[in-house]
């Protein structure tokens, strides 16, 4: 078989992976907002068990129980999954909250920042190289948050609650090496059996989702286990096949989504100086992407040249 043919098909699979992991993440308000009027806090726990149950199902039967509890037993492991995972919630709560609450667009706002900020953590705890490309980019985006600050008098609590979780969370995963649905499934199953407990009395009560809203949306409800599932299967699907910083740059097309369903699928508010506020931002993700790009050929070009000089 033809390695040039087979490296290209990967490399198709995975920017189609890569593109329907960032369309589908961000298309997920319409998902979340067609569950109302069951509470958030309510969809918060379904979603943290069910993720988890899909997690254990898929993990049982491709890794098998041996392989699952091997990773379980190095010292100080459950207590970082067990960060990880209550990380990983309180950025899935924020989210799901802000967009019933009909705040999509500082929903956005934080996942434009997000990758800046996790090179923030990454500069602060791991020594990685401050740029002068990274430079610029955070401080364009610092501006496009003070001007929505200045603008609105108050603290964009929701934004800057998504980028902090969220690259968190990045800097205690970098000691994981694990399989996506692994990490995943270690995050979760500490939450699980409280999140059912928590599942079992609201409904007992009449305070669950049965009662609250229609039949067909308990089924919707149903399924935020295997979406989440799936968005976590595209992305390391495409992780696997296609250059990170490509993968950087299509990421970006999930909060746009997420931005333009917000301004005239949800009418919220968006004035002249919220605009004024994203374009500063994205002009500091077009110097962080460009940056991001030079240093990959930068990185390529010296491998390229020490594989010569070993071949000589």
């Amino acid at each position: 078989m033809d390695m040039e043919a087979v490296s290209k098909d990967n490399y198709r699979r995975g920017m189609l992976c890569a593109v329907s992991c960032s369309v589908l993440w961000g298309v997920l308000p319409i998902y979340w907002q067609a569950l109302r009027p069951i509470e958030s806090s309510v969809i918060i726990f379904y979603r943290i068990f069910l993720v988890g149950l899909v997690c254990v199902v898929v993990s049982l039967k491709v890794y098998g129980i041996q392989e699952i509890r091997s990773h379980l037993k190095p010292k100080g492991a459950k207590l970082r999954y067990f960060a990880a995972g209550l990380l990983i919630t309180a950025n899935w709560s924020i989210y799901i909250w802000a967009v019933n609450a009909e705040h999509v667009i500082q929903t956005c706002v934080g996942y434009y920042i997000e990758p800046l900020m996790v090179s923030v953590f990454g500069i602060i705890f791991f020594k990685e190289k401050l740029t002068r490309y990274k430079l610029i980019s955070l401080l364009l985006a610092s501006a496009g948050v003070l001007v929505m600050l200045l603008h609105f008098r108050e603290v964009p609590l929701i934004a800057l609650g998504l980028a902090l979780t969220f690259a968190t969370y990045a800097a205690l995963k970098k000691s994981f090496e694990l399989p996506s649905v692994l990490s995943l499934l270690y995050e979760t199953m500490f939450l699980m059996l409280p999140a059912l407990a928590v599942i079992i009395y609201l409904e007992v009560t009449g305070k669950g989702a049965i009662g609250a809203g229609h039949p067909y949306q308990y089924g919707l409800l149903m399924l935020c286990g295997p979406i989440t599932a799936l968005t976590l299967i595209f992305f390391a699907e495409a992780a696997n096949k296609v250059p990170l910083v490509t993968l950087g740059i299509l990421e970006y097309i999930s909060p746009s989504l997420s931005l333009i369903i917000g301004i005239f699928l949800f009418r919220e508010p968006f004035d002249s100086v919220q605009f004024a506020a994203f374009v500063i931002v994205w002009i500091g993700l077009a110097v962080f992407t460009l940056g991001e790009k030079r240093e990959s050929d930068r990185l390529k070009s010296e491998d390229t040249i020490q594989e010569t000089e070993n071949e000589a």
